[in-house]
């Protein structure tokens, strides 16, 4: 009997608890199914909020759920179905703060991590401070916010700087767009006096392809009232098959500093192309050119096409052709970068006159160890070289004399070009560069040829001493140092270019080193101060010439001295953000 008792009392409580279990599923499994949502809220400070509250809206901003943040800025809501939601945190003083388009599947514990920003804060930095163990972190280190509260750019841990469209979702990161925001000031050169304002966009797109846009806007002190100087230059790449690429840049620059044969003003319109293929493991092919159309009282329409094939006949040795009618622009990594210089263009006789010329080159290159060496002979037919000068011109110097072309005069710098008589040439170069680091090079390069050389006695006026310029055989030497100096990241590209005293353009003026005479250098080295400016802040220095070698004085017309030089001397100076 008593066993028979044992037995029914066991049986009452498997079916008491079977009966429990049937009522606890439902429960059970939607607890199971269901989503739920935590985080953390924060200031701008990175201080948790306590009390803020955080909803979740459906489609139609119907609130769903609601919960309070407890004193840590925690806070967390669970049982919600799966779909799309928004999470949405308010509180006093601060501007709503939310994360849209959050999708939910069964059983997901999403976290949302919100910021709030102040009313009175439209745009601040906000650094993200180091979470606890027991809590999740941001992905962002760095966020530029606006007083909406959408990000505008991010910065990761790695460096990596991303810049966020308003309408981006909060937790895309998108295809990235570099952008660069400088400002420099000095004695700047021909075309580059004032301050300059300039933004580079870059992006490069998941199909191969880049795109970038940069805009330069001055502040001339000339005393101009036409305006400032603007330049704006888009480019555009795209990589083919079989290694082939194709490049374009078009520009457009408005300078109304610049002066010539009356006219005042001149505007640029620049469009260039290189397209690269290669051949095999053979042969490289470069082509392409620049056109422009330059307009000061008249417009003058130049092209400037080049050619370049290079022949690999061994894995160490290259044999090089090439075809070159513009200084700009000679090769497909001429479009590296998307800035170019402001064209020498100077009326004369009532019609636009350019500098222009013809560069034929043949070079055998050798690569020896981590360096290289190249040797080259090349003919040159320059038919308007452009010479420098530094001083205030009066109305009388800017006549043009017999051997010149045209002036073109820089109102802001006080400087001037004007195109001399051209001059035929062939010489030979030899050049020898050698790795110091693995991101620092140095180069020594010799040529042989003719340039432009002032005369001997003192002249008195421009048109006299242009008109007895002449071609005079001359040899150069040049020493350089161009890359990043590890440990501290400094960019710097500097040269030191000797050749005769009395030659005012460069000795084989189509060379790699050719573009600065005497000492010349650019330095780029980034800004820190631990964490409290953001990665990315650069100082810049470009100084041209800075022993103000190579001058060569005369007399203007009304007795006052002024100078030719192959590069007079500027110096500018700025900062840059890189983000």
């Amino acid at each position: 009997m008593l066993t028979v008792q044992r037995n029914w009392m066991k049986l009452g409580k498997e079916l008491s608890l079977g009966a429990l279990m049937l009522w606890l599923a439902p429960g059970m499994c939607s607890a199971a199914t269901n989503a739920a949502v935590s985080g953390v809220v924060r200031d701008a400070q990175g201080v948790a909020q306590m009390g803020a509250m955080v909803e979740v809206l459906a489609a139609g901003s119907v609130s769903v759920a609601t919960a309070f943040t407890d004193i840590y800025g925690r806070y967390r809501i669970a049982n919600l179905v799966p779909g799309k939601y928004q999470v949405r945190a308010t509180a006093a003083l601060f501007v709503p703060a939310s994360r849209n388009n959050l999708r939910l599947s069964m059983g997901m514990r999403a976290t949302v991590n919100l910021t709030l920003s102040m009313l009175a804060d439209p745009a601040a930095w906000l650094p993200v401070v180091r979470r606890k163990a027991d809590e999740p972190s941001d992905d962002w280190t760095w966020t530029l916010r606006a007083s909406a509260n959408r990000p505008i750019l991010r910065m990761l841990d790695d460096g990596e700087v991303t810049l966020v469209s308003a309408g981006a979702k909060e937790g895309s990161r998108g295809t990235p767009i570099k952008a660069r925001v400088s400002i420099a000031s000095g004695d700047g050169g021909f075309g580059e006096g004032g301050v300059h304002s300039v933004l580079l966009l870059d992006r490069k797109n998941s199909n191969g392809s880049d795109a970038m846009l940069r805009t330069s806007v001055g502040m001339p002190g000339g005393g101009t009232s036409a305006g400032a100087p603007t330049e704006v230059d888009a480019g555009y790449e795209r990589a083919a098959a079989l290694g082939s690429s194709s490049r374009m840049v078009v520009s457009y620059a408005t300078h109304p500093e610049m002066m010539s044969g009356g006219a005042t003003g001149m505007q640029v319109l620049r469009m260039a192309s290189a397209d690269k293929m290669q051949l095999g493991d053979t042969a490289d092919v470069e082509a392409g050119g620049t056109v422009y159309a330059i307009h000061m009282a008249e417009t003058a329409v130049a092209t400037q096409p080049f050619l370049r094939v290079t022949v690999h006949p061994g894995e160490v040795w290259a044999v090089q052709y090439q075809l070159a009618t513009g200084r700009d622009l000679e090769g497909a990594d001429g479009l590296d970068s998307i800035e170019a210089d402001l064209p020498v263009a100077a009326l004369s006789g009532g019609r636009m006159c350019t500098e222009s010329g013809t560069h034929q080159e043949i070079a055998v290159s050798r690569k020896a160890g981590g360096g290289q060496i190249k040797a080259a002979v090349y003919h040159d037919a320059i038919d308007h070289p452009a010479i420098g000068g530094a001083g205030v011109l009066n109305s009388a110097d800017m006549l043009s004399g017999d051997g010149s072309s045209g002036i073109v005069v820089d109102s802001a710098t006080g400087s001037f070009r004007f195109l001399g008589t051209g001059y035929t040439t062939s010489g030979v170069s030899l050049m020898v560069s050698e790795p110091l680091t693995a991101s620092l090079w140095a180069a020594l390069e010799y040529a042989s040829g003719a340039a432009i050389s002032t005369p001997d006695a003192k002249a008195e006026g421009l048109a006299e001493v242009s008109a007895g310029l002449h071609g005079q055989e001359a040899q150069s030497v040049t020493a350089a140092l161009d890359g990043r100096v590890q440990h501290t990241g400094t960019k710097v590209h500097a040269a030191y270019r000797w050749q005769p005293r009395r030659t005012v353009t460069a000795v084989d003026p189509y060379a790699a080193l050719s573009d600065r005479a005497y000492l010349s250098f650019y330095v780029r080295q980034a800004v820190r101060w631990g964490d409290r400016l953001p990665p990315g802040l650069e100082a810049t220095i470009d100084v041209t010439n800075l022993l103000a070698q190579g001058y060569q004085p005369f007399l203007s017309a009304d007795g006052r001295t002024l100078y030719l030089a192959q590069s007079p001397r500027t110096l500018q100076a700025g900062l840059s953000f890189t983000f």
